[in-house]
């Protein structure tokens, strides 16, 4: 028990662990859980309406794995069981239709379960129909509906529950999995006040000790050839944490830039309601926007969802929003126009204008994701702005602007 407290307490304790640098203080990570449910639920429909399509390659699914692999180094590889490998058959979702049915029905399922019990008996009717290809991993999509009750699951976890645990389970069986799950949940309970409800954070903590990111005492005891892999893995994660924290600088600089118009404009401004305490060099966010968020005529998650975009501009003493503008540095282009578009749907009568960022070599990026027949559908007409715009008349633009549609001279229609 004492030791694997330290062995957690080290975890918890390294700022460059998954446990610091994506469990904790991340806001993508708390963004991605509700673009992650609506675009479950986007795969459901296609399903249901036969528009899913026979690869994954463009279907919904691959928009769903796309904002689970941006989840930090944990979820890198979960796309890749997803895959259509027309070769081996797998995963035989695509192109058998009753399998396809089924995998939909599944997540439909699981999406409005409420309990443990209901979550396990779908797992285990999906584990007896035996589709080929399909396994555990999907496991990583039920976390993000359930991450109380479903742990993620891949190759790295599965060696650091066999390496803590001294178990043999098997990467590709749903039994191995729900045994896993099991011994997961119990030592969560134990060692809760330490972790998390979250199952994120133990699932973190087993991530890092099975790509020998955290060693323990059974894996110690390295020949040199393990060592220097493990000091490779170290720099690597080193590098990845250096990037990440220039990523997170630059998306912070364009907000800034955002605020600052907005305020010169003459507007209330508000920021994602979990940046609110962050500051540009020396220019804090909270002295130049509205403290919250004001009420609006929305349902609790809408307005939550809303409320998690990372700049809106609303005309001044009101709750009525002006412009909002969604910085996408490098997570998911998509889940950034699903926040827009709630806005849009739940205010329909309300002119506004709507606005990507992005860096200027994810421009192509941006022009294929709101060119997509699913998005036009949707009548909401979003616009971007580059990086190397925003930056460049930022100054301009607050000593000229009259109103919001001064940011049109500086965006792009796709």
């Amino acid at each position: 028990m004492t030791e694997l407290l330290n062995v957690v307490r080290q975890y918890k304790q390294d700022p460059e662990s998954v446990y610091s640098t994506w469990f904790i203080n991340n806001e993508d990570r708390l963004k991605a859980f509700r673009s992650i449910r609506r675009g479950v639920l986007t795969v459901v429909q296609d399903i249901k309406t036969g528009s899913f399509g026979n690869d994954f390659k463009g279907s919904s699914l691959e928009f769903v794995l796309t904002c689970i692999t941006e989840q930090k180094q944990v979820f890198e590889g979960a796309a890749h069981p997803f895959y259509w490998k027309p070769k081996l058959r797998i995963p035989d979702i695509y192109e058998n239709e009753a399998n396809k049915v089924a995998f939909g029905q599944f997540l439909e399922t699981c999406l409005s379960a409420t309990k443990e019990e209901q979550l396990v008996k779908q797992i285990i009717k999906l584990s007896e129909r035996n589709i080929k290809g399909l396994g555990p991993a999907v496991a990583s999509i039920l976390y993000f509906l359930h991450p109380t009750l479903i742990p993620p699951f891949n190759t790295a976890i599965v060696n650091g529950f066999n390496l803590l645990f001294n178990e043999k389970q098997k990467l590709g069986s749903w039994t191995s999995y729900l045994k896993m799950r099991e011994v997961i949940l119990h030592t969560n309970a134990q060692y809760r006040t330490e972790l998390s409800t979250d199952l994120g954070a133990i699932a973190g903590l087993l991530f890092e000790i099975g790509a020998n990111k955290l060693l323990i005492e059974s894996s110690a005891a390295l020949d040199d050839t393990q060592k220097t892999k493990v000091e490779k893995l170290l720099k690597k994660r080193h590098a990845e944490v250096l990037s990440e924290q220039q990523e997170e600088d630059l998306h912070t600089e364009m907000q800034y830039h955002l605020v600052k118009i907005g305020h010169a404009l003459g507007y209330d401004v508000v920021v994602a309601s979990n940046d609110r305490s962050k500051a540009y060099q020396d220019s804090k966010f909270s002295f130049l926007c509205i403290p919250c968020l004001p009420k609006m005529e929305a349902d609790q998650d809408t307005f939550n969802t809303i409320g998690l975009i990372d700049v809106l501009w609303l005309e001044k003493g009101t709750n009525r929003v002006v412009s909002a503008f969604e910085v996408e540095k490098s997570t998911s282009i998509y889940s950034g126009i699903l926040r827009l578009s709630d806005l849009a749907v739940s205010f329909p009568h309300n002119l506004r204008t709507l606005f990507l960022v992005v860096p200027n070599q994810r421009e192509k990026e941006v022009i294929l994701q709101l060119k997509r027949p699913s998005i036009k559908q949707q009548n909401v007409p979003i616009q971007y702005i580059l990086f190397s715009e925003l930056r460049q008349h930022c100054d301009a633009i607050c000593k000229f602007g009259t109103d919001h549609n001064a940011m049109t001279k500086i965006a792009k229609v796709a």
